[in-house]
């Protein structure tokens, strides 16, 4: 009886959500019809790109005569591992936070809910915010894969069924990597030593990443020897034990015609959906309800937060900290209350442990990425390779700015909540929260993407006036997609949430990520295109319409949105 009464209970807030979702979608629609259809022709144009992209990549690598299938074979495991990870790392941030830091989590505890529904709605939740991406990436390239090989109708039905297995098990793992990180995470000693962590594997993943190095006379031999040499280093995407080798392995021995072979490793990944699946939707919740009581009830360490004296004449004697020392060395660049508002913004971020541990992370990789680059640009020798690199690499460095604006900036008006009225009624305003809040996001991105810029630059061997042209080129960037951030954040504002995954999930979050794409992709394209060093030059009258059309875009795409972002929230009730 206790078991139906949780199905149902798990089964109405399903539904609940379900129709919560459907309104909010209806009501972005309805709202603007535009914005929807700009959305939906990106949806099928990205997958439209992708597929094209990919079977045009599959086919080139299948051309190659016997090396081709098994290049092709060793990617799909190889990708699969990478995304295994990632999913891993991106369920445990998303549970972490919606476990532990959601308003909602904590409104249902109240309820006559079982701790055991709440929590399997929750990793259900999670999992959904946390493999729609993947999804959405992996689908393009699976398509491809088959059409590549040939494959029959049925290898597009057994697929989704390889792909829904493989996404729970992360989910589960997250899920409980969550529960165990919440008793320790907001210690300080757990951060830093997390932080040291984190930058060893940066290290180490950038010295095993350091390529093989093939010379003429090892070409000349053997070269099935120099594959092997060059592949030795993903190696351990073929661990036997990882359920990303079970996926990539029943995918392609299925598209190969091994049947039996699909279903063995079919029935293995199946075998332990259902095994953790069922301990973790019917044996965690009491796991869970410890975890979240020793969260809430833990204790804060005085130094964290001290108490003020009460002096004889009835003040508090505030002592200012190593922040407020710091805000006030810039004097000249603000006044006080708006260095108060970046002390009590950067407070909230550094007490968020999933905000900066995010940031740390995808940091990192940028940093592993671009010490790897001088092994590549070894082998660049023709001048087309070299200026498509380099345009390539500031690409990438734009699209992880655009992602740290989207996830971060974006959702800080609608991070403040009904507490928002404060603001507004406060001698501060609207109008200058809002700006220092831009001019701060847009200082601090500014000056780590400049420095990431110049360092690839040099990693690639670019020449100084290139160099300086790209990172004055990342700088506007970094101006437009904070603007266009923190404006459609101010746009669309979601105060009832707390999570930011779920407020980037939104329409305006997503509206946010399209747009930046879209302006990466064009303005990088109309640079190369315009270029006076790039792809044997360009007339100095091309290149003055180039920067100035760039200049003119990147103006108004970003100062439009933050002034309609302005002009929302001065006039919104709360």
């Amino acid at each position: 009886m206790g078991e139906i009464k949780q199905i149902s209970h798990w089964r109405l807030l399903f539904k609940v959500n379900q129709i919560q979702n459907w309104r909010r979608l209806q009501s972005a629609v309805s709202s603007s019809r535009l914005h929807a259809f700009l959305m939906g022709l990106f949806v099928v144009g990205y997958a439209w790109l992708a597929f094209q992209l990919f079977s045009k990549g599959l086919q080139f690598t299948s051309s190659f005569p016997g090396l081709g299938p098994v290049l092709i074979e060793r990617m799909i495991f190889l990708l699969f591992a990478f995304l295994f990870f990632l999913l891993l790392l991106s369920n445990v941030i998303i549970n972490f936070t919606n476990l532990f830091r959601n308003r909602e989590t904590h409104f249902l505890l109240t309820l006559p809910v079982s701790h055991q529904v709440i929590f399997r709605w929750k990793i259900f939740e999670s999992g959904i915010l946390a493999s729609w991406a993947f999804l959405f990436l992996v689908t393009p390239l699976l398509i491809a894969y088959g059409e590549t090989y040939n494959s029959t109708w049925h290898f597009y039905l057994v697929t989704p069924l390889f792909i829904g297995m493989f996404v729970i098990l992360p989910g589960v793992l997250g899920s409980w990597v969550a529960l165990f990180l919440a008793r320790w995470l907001d210690r300080l000693a757990f951060q830093v030593a997390a932080m040291l962590v984190i930058i060893l594997v940066i290290v180490f993943i950038s010295s095993w990443l350091q390529p093989e190095i093939v010379t003429d006379e090892m070409l000349e031999t053997r070269v099935l020897d120099v594959v092997d040499r060059l592949l030795a280093r993903t190696q351990f995407s073929l661990f036997p034990f990882l359920p990303s080798y079970w996926v990539s392995s029943g995918i392609t021995q299925w598209i190969e015609g091994a049947v039996m072979g699909a279903l063995f490793f079919g029935l293995v990944l199946l075998s332990h959906t259902l095994f953790f699946g069922y301990i973790a939707t019917t044996r965690s919740g009491s796991m869970f309800f410890s975890s979240l009581s020793a969260v809430n009830s833990r204790g804060r360490k005085a130094s964290l937060w001290r108490i003020p004296k009460i002096k004889k004449n009835s003040q508090f004697d505030f002592k200012p900290k190593l922040l407020d020392r710091l805000a006030k060395l810039f004097w000249w660049w603000s006044k006080s209350d708006s260095r108060a508002l970046i002390v009590k913004d950067t407070l909230t971020f550094w007490r968020d442990t999933t905000q900066w541990g995010q940031s740390l992370v995808l940091l990192g990789l940028l940093v592993a990425y671009i010490m790897n680059l001088r092994y590549f640009s070894h082998r660049l020798t023709s001048d087309f390779w070299v200026d498509l690199t380099s345009y390539l690499n500031l690409g990438a460095c734009a699209l992880n700015l655009a992602t740290l604006t989207t996830r971060f900036v974006f959702p800080q008006i609608s991070l403040e909540g009904k507490r928002i009225w404060i603001i507004g009624m406060a001698p501060l305003g609207m109008k200058r929260t809002l700006m220092t809040k831009f001019l701060f996001s847009t200082a601090v991105s500014m000056i780590v993407t400049m420095a990431l810029v110049g360092a690839s630059c040099m990693m690639l061997s670019v020449s100084v006036e290139r160099m300086i042209y790209f990172i004055l080129a990342i700088g506007v960037m970094a101006f437009t997609l904070n603007a266009l951030a923190l404006g459609l954040g101010a746009l669309y504002p979601n105060f009832r949430e707390d999570n930011p995954s779920k407020i980037v999930s939104g329409f305006g979050g997503t509206l946010c990520l399209v747009l930046s794409f879209l302006y990466i992709v064009g303005m990088v394209g109309l640079m190369a295109f315009t270029s006076f060093w790039a792809f044997g030059g360009s007339s100095s009258l091309v290149f003055v319409f180039g920067c100035l059309g760039f200049l003119i875009v990147s103006f108004f795409l970003g100062w439009f949105p933050l002034r309609k972002g302005i002009q929302r929230m001065s006039s919104i009730e709360v």
